[in-house]
């Protein structure tokens, strides 16, 4: 392979506003922010094309608004693989040395040094508010129609809060339930014993949902939901010329606060935090410019929309509920003068849910049990004992046939016999266990069985999870809307989020059973949440784990990684070669190297089987700068389609979470026309940008449930602090037959693959599931 040291400096200049923004400076936690546009993805939406998140640096440790996980960086629980640079405090100590890969005699200068990230703005200082893109049209999109064929799904997860307690009512003083709910938290902060009645008072089983009302077969995808009215957005529009927010936010404005958004805005400015990257900082100027001296840092209005606002960031980092104490922490460091008493009044009037969780095995009846209280929005919240009442069903109506012996064979035989037995089974192994779910689904096809094999990604004999939610792919529905199946086995379970996990153990009807099976050491969903690690701590159902390893050197360094150990591989075949580089721009020019030339020559793997992963999309070598060095030289051209050529290799993300592999094949006044696996999509005009990105590079979220046989793995010094053990597995747990990894981050990667574990989220589920279990497993 070449040793051609020359950096193609032209394709390493950054390319976009990649700038990581802060919120106000701390020495110990600094809060969550959102993308300084509405157009630029949210973490959970960062596997999607649209520009990088804000977000902020490290704070403390366990101490950042949301939770001890809330870390910024590239890699944050929620899928956050894009500020390149951010800070995640876990610098390796000085003159620390660890075993790492060994170079292959592609080059002997050392790796550069890490530098610097991208460039952030801290402070809650004079920041102007960012305008917003044009809302999209009312065209129906392939997101919009997969939300929609949702709705009854949803609804059903909804009904369930109708059927809880009445919430707290509203009030500054308080009184009766609430009063013992604000006491528990006060308790609690203070170190005493909570009070006999606690935040949730409702048993703490979640509670059976009633039949769900008749649906079609098939539902069709129905219409998305008007756009606001033109009359409406420019009342909108009026009201953030008062008070100097851009009008472009109009749109987006009328959308997140529906009918009488102007009206809401005017009496409580700091509603704007509900637009999608509108920061706290930039709501307080515009409360300024309408309240003038009446905009004060305590305003209950002000207080209660941050509570909301930072539960709601919590949730793009992953998290289905925050810790009081930590949540408490994040309001002060925007100047709340009372946290506490700002808590309390955002429990009061109903705008947040809080629940207690029992800390330890229970103990004696004369004795108060510890508990930790956790504050959440109510759609995770609901969504999350939704999934928790599923999944018990499931486990409890199961009714199978006595004897599965004569098709319990080969490598998935413990599998088969499991699910032969059980109507909830988890399955853990690496990408070769893939088989064993295989084997299942066809063991139980020669019963007679109905069977439905699902994953995050296109694979080879499964339908989609967006798909079969959708409708658009596996079996229809029956007259409840329960799918018409027997077993419905789900691969890629880490990637499952609680909103799409709670809809899909819904739909399972009564007496079938679900195989839940992925690789716990991949990264996590894009969405609030971590369903399948939960459903494993929780060890309420049959845990099967594969015996089946990785082969080869490629199968050998990813299973050390996942035990973080970065091991010096026996590779006589190049199936592993290192690429040490200096510098960001000769990763670049390495990179493309290996693409265009190396790896074709050395394994005759063309091109369009080489895949460039790296660890966000700005910086330096990030996927913006790869793709075009990459498309100069792979498929140059004007870009005369918004940025795209015939024949380009893209990213489409139809949805949140959902980036799927096409080809630019046209464009006309419908859209941009791709390839998509040999079918055709069009993607509407006003959708390309926010939905479809280059594709010769990407990031390793965008790449998890997918393989190549060919990767290149680009690690340049600005992204040394984002790696983490989690984030290399994954990356180079994509590649079949051969990996390559531009190293440029020293002794980095080693100590992250050792010391720097996937970033921990707060949920819920696994305490609700251990109490149906301990309860008998019969939600009430």
């Amino acid at each position: 392979m070449s040793t051609d040291r020359h950096a193609d400096t032209a394709a390493a200049e950054e390319a976009g506003p990649d700038s990581a923004q802060a919120g106000p400076s701390s020495t110990e936690d600094t809060p969550m922010t959102t993308a300084a546009d509405p157009a630029e993805a949210s973490e959970a939406e960062e596997r999607g094309p649209g520009a990088e998140p804000v977000v902020s640096g490290r704070g403390g440790a366990g101490e950042s608004p949301a939770g001890p996980a809330a870390e910024a960086g590239t890699d944050a629980p929620a899928g956050a693989d894009d500020a390149a640079g951010a800070e995640t405090g876990t610098e390796p100590g000085a003159g620390e040395s660890a075993p790492g890969l060994s170079p292959a005699g592609l080059g002997t200068e050392g790796p550069a040094g890490a530098g610097p990230g991208e460039a952030g703005e801290a402070g809650p200082g004079a920041e102007p508010l960012t305008p917003a893109e044009p809302a999209a049209g009312a065209a129906l999109s392939e997101a919009q129609a997969e939300l929609a064929a949702q709705k009854v799904e949803r609804e059903r997860i909804a009904r369930r809060k109708a059927e809880r307690e009445a919430p707290v009512e509203a009030g500054a003083k308080l009184s009766g339930k609430a009063a013992d709910l604000l006491a528990a938290v006060r308790a609690v902060e203070s170190g005493a014993k909570p009070p006999a009645v606690y935040f949730d008072e409702a048993p703490a089983a979640p509670r059976r949902a009633a039949p769900a009302p008749a649906q079609p077969q098939r539902p069709a995808p129905a219409p998305p939901a008007p756009a606001p009215a033109v009359a409406d957005v420019g009342v909108v529009r009026e009201v953030l010329a008062r008070g100097g927010a851009p009008e472009a936010l109009a749109g987006a404005a009328a959308a997140a606060l529906g009918d009488g958004a102007a009206e809401e805005l005017s009496e409580n400015p700091w509603r704007l935090l509900a637009v999608p990257a509108v920061r706290p900082a930039q709501a307080d100027g515009f409360a300024r410019a309408l309240l003038g001296r009446g905009a004060g840092p305590g305003d209950e209005r002000r207080t209660t929309a941050l509570v909301g606002w930072l539960l709601a960031q919590a949730g793009l980092k992953g998290h289905t509920a925050l810790e009081a104490p930590v949540l408490q922490r994040a309001l002060a460091q925007y100047a709340v003068p009372d946290p506490a008493e700002a808590l309390e009044q955002a429990i009061a009037e109903g705008s947040v849910l809080v629940f207690h969780e029992p800390l330890g095995p229970p103990v004696a009846e004369d004795e108060e049990q510890p508990v930790r209280i956790l504050v959440g929005l109510e759609g995770a919240a609901m969504a999350e004992e939704s999934l928790a009442d599923g999944l018990a069903r499931l486990a409890t109506t199961f009714e199978g046939p006595a004897d599965w012996d004569e098709v319990a064979t080969g490598a998935g035989a413990e599998l088969v016999r499991a699910a032969a037995g059980h109507g909830l089974v988890t399955h853990t192994g690496g990408e070769a266990a893939r088989a064993e779910p295989l084997a299942l689904a066809a063991a139980a096809r020669e019963l007679g069985l109905r069977v439905c094999v699902a994953g995050h990604a296109p694979r080879e004999g499964a339908v989609t999870v967006a798909g079969l939610l959708a409708g658009a792919e596996g079996p229809g529905r029956d007259a409840d809307g329960q799918f018409e199946l027997d077993l419905l086995v789900v691969l890629d379970a880490p990637q499952l989020d609680v909103e799409s996990a709670a809809a899909l153990v819904e739909s399972v009807p009564d007496g079938a059973r679900l195989v839940l099976s992925g690789d716990p050491a991949v990264l996590g969903s894009a969405g609030a949440g971590r369903v399948f690690a939960d459903v494993l701590a929780a060890r309420t159902c049959p845990q099967v784990v594969s015996r089946t390893p990785d082969p080869g050197p490629l199968g050998e360094l990813v299973s050390g990684v996942g035990i973080g150990e970065l091991n010096q591989v026996d590779a006589p075949g190049k199936e592993v070669v290192i690429v040490p580089v200096q510098d960001a721009g000769e990763a670049v020019h390495r990179a493309v190297q290996l693409v265009a030339e190396s790896v074709p020559r050395a394994f005759g793997i063309p091109a369009d089987g080489v895949q460039v992963i790296t660890p966000g999309h700005g910086g330096s070598a990030g996927t913006r700068v790869l793709n075009a060095a990459l498309k100069e030289r792979l498929n140059p051209g004007p870009g005369r389609f918004g940025g795209f050529d015939p024949g380009d290799r893209v990213v489409h993300v139809p949805s949140p979470g959902r980036a799927l592999a096409a080809r630019v094949v046209s464009a006309d006044a419908q859209g941009l026309h791709l390839d998509r696996a040999g079918a055709r999509i069009v993607v509407p005009k006003d959708l390309v940008e926010s939905q479809v990105r280059h594709g010769w590079a990407v990031t390793a979220h965008q790449a998890v449930g997918l393989r190549w046989p060919a990767v290149v793995v680009v690690l340049p010094g600005d992204a040394a602090q984002t790696l983490s053990r989690d984030w290399v597995y994954t990356a180079f747990g994509r590649a079949e037959r051969h990996l390559s990894v531009v190293h440029g981050v020293d002794q980095v990667l080693a100590h992250a693959v050792a010391q720097v574990p996937a970033k921990p989220r707060t949920t819920r589920l696994t305490g609700l599931l251990t109490a149906l279990a301990a309860a008998g497993g019969q939600p009430e």
